[in-house]
């Protein structure tokens, strides 16, 4: 039992690596990639920290090469589900009575392990899985999620420093309790630091957790179980459920004990979620805590001051890294007419020279998109655009499905600013643009404010302050994260907490303390020092 009033370490971001030639990070990474496939990894279910492999398996397969085996994956079934929820409640009780710094301690190890000995293996197995190039693996599996173990720390510590005042003869104070119960985490496949911050902010905060990691970013959340075990976190803390979504949430979300669901993933599956808890609201025993990250058709508003060169780098960067694959990228446009001709030009060269390949070469821009499902999807769009009348592909549009799933970066230009590419969300390397006339920009504004559901991030390009504070204001609703002449896209955790509203979510901005305060319910607690032996007050008294 300790009597000292600890303090967690300052944290700094990550540093990202360059990987470039001839750096020891580069041949590590090259090594690593070549030994992962090679062999498939078995994946299992971790139940109370039991490792089980079911009879039931799915393979995972590379994007950009579907004869490349990486995984197979256990799947687990309903009694498997019940078998979590039990190993988590069981472990609440030891678990959320732990002293913080030694909660804190297990999360800080995991960003060391991951910054060192597994850094190589989770870029690698990111890179393979999700087809992310090593600069995109790097920012988001590696750095990031080393930041979310980090900084969540810190943002706890706020969180237990916040008290009330205490007048003489009171001690007023303020205890954040975690969640009764447990919470189940949705992950979504695009970004591995998400998929495996959805279950361990909660449990930072003393909660236990059932986490269902996607089936096609499977690889890389198994490599962040381990480094979780390997960090000392108790078993049954956080259970590793893959499997089909629908049996596993069937058994979840009817269970009384559930206290809360962290989610990232469609706007569609988080209204069935909330949708279903609240049709089996009388079950619970609290309320449930729904925190998401859903959905987003996230643009770039350029007035005609804009600087043409940083708008198309903006462009290219936003729309195209990762596929489009990021709920931030940058997928509609809206680009005034006296500076389109330019911005055409140059963004029409670059899309057209973009590299896309394998991620083991690490001179491609681009890999493939994630899956059979989404390329289908991504396709049907491109060739829905090319037959319409009122659109046209200026780039791009290539989609070759013959090894991997390959889309080539496409732009399209429309003359309807509520062309079918405009409005609905694509999630792939597809960018419209919408050209309006100079004279009409505050219509221009109301129309990125209004024509989707969606609000999650966009981006302004405007040299003028007056027009920037104007657009600022004009468009306050769109977008969670808000960047002013950069990309949409790149949110720090520590400096650009992340979340959208609308139908982009609830905005508890992952990567802050108002996540955190998420996963607790304050218990407030008043103790008298002042003896009180009268009931009687002084009104009472006629002399």
């Amino acid at each position: 039992m300790s009597n000292a009033h600890f303090k967690a370490p300052a944290p700094t971001n990550e540093p990202i690596r360059s990987f470039a030639p001839g750096s020891p990070e580069k041949r590590e990474l090259k090594s690593e990639l070549a030994r992962q496939a090679q062999a498939a990894t078995e994946i299992p279910l971790v139940i109370d920290g039991k490792h089980i492999m079911t009879k039931n398996r799915r393979p995972v397969t590379s994007p950009h090469n579907k004869t490349l085996t990486l995984a197979h994956c256990a799947q687990a079934s309903s009694d498997d589900t019940q078998a979590a929820i039990k190993a988590a409640l069981h472990a609440r009780k030891t678990w959320s009575t732990l002293p913080w710094e030694d909660r804190a301690a297990v999360f800080l190890k995991a960003a060391d392990l991951l910054a060192t000995k597994y850094r190589a293996k989770m870029n690698a197995a990111t890179m393979l899985g999700q087809s992310k190039t090593c600069y995109q693996s790097e920012i988001d599996a590696a750095c990031e999620l080393i930041d979310f173990f980090r900084w969540n720390v810190h943002f706890m510590t706020e969180i237990y420093s916040q008290q009330p005042t205490s007048p003489a003869g009171q001690w007023n104070r303020l205890a954040a309790r975690p969640l009764e119960g447990f919470v189940y985490a949705v992950a979504p496949f695009n970004f591995t630091s998400i998929s495996v911050n959805l279950p361990c902010a909660p449990a930072l905060m003393g909660c236990t957790v059932v986490w269902k990691p996607a089936a096609t970013g499977a690889l890389s959340s198994w490599i962040g179980m381990q480094i979780l075990e390997e960090a000392g976190l108790p078993p049954g803390v956080i259970n590793f459920l893959p499997g089909e979504a629908a049996a596993i949430s069937n058994t979840l979300l009817e269970h009384p004990d559930l206290a809360g669901i962290h989610f990232t993933g469609s706007t569609a599956t988080f209204n069935h979620l909330w949708k279903t808890v609240g049709n089996n609201i009388d079950r619970y025993k609290s309320y449930p805590r729904l925190v998401g990250e859903t959905g987003g058709k996230d643009f770039v508003f350029a007035h005609p001051s804009a600087d043409v060169d940083q708008l198309v780098t903006a462009l290219v960067r936003g729309s195209f890294e990762y596929q489009g694959q990021k709920c931030s990228a940058a997928s509609r446009a809206y680009i005034p007419q006296s500076i389109w001709p330019h911005v055409r030009d140059r963004l029409i060269a670059i899309t057209e020279e973009l590299k896309m390949g394998d991620p083991e070469d690490f001179t491609n821009f681009m890999g493939a998109v994630i899956d059979e499902r989404a390329f289908k999807k991504i396709k049907g769009y491109i060739d829905f655009a090319k037959g319409a009348s009122d659109a046209k592909v200026i780039a791009g549009g290539q989609c070759d499905d013959s090894k991997g799933w390959f889309i080539r970066p496409t732009v399209i230009e429309t003359t309807n600013p509520t062309f079918k590419t405009m409005v609905e969300e694509i999630f792939g390397p597809v960018l419209t643009v919408y050209v309006y006339e100079d004279s009409k920009f505050e219509d221009a504004l109301k129309l990125c404010d209004e024509a989707t559901p969606y609000a999650l991030t966009g981006a302004i390009f405007a040299r003028e302050r007056r027009v920037i504070h104007h657009m600022t204001n004009a468009l306050e609703g769109a977008a969670g994260n808000f960047y002013i002449n950069d990309k949409p896209t790149g949110a720090v955790v520590g400096q650009q907490p992340f979340g959208g509203a609308r139908a982009s979510g609830t905005n508890d901005k992952a990567g802050s303390m108002l996540n955190l305060l998420r996963w607790v319910s304050m218990r407030t607690i008043k103790e008298n020092f002042l003896p009180i032996t009268d009931h009687r007050y002084p009104h009472m008294m006629e002399s």
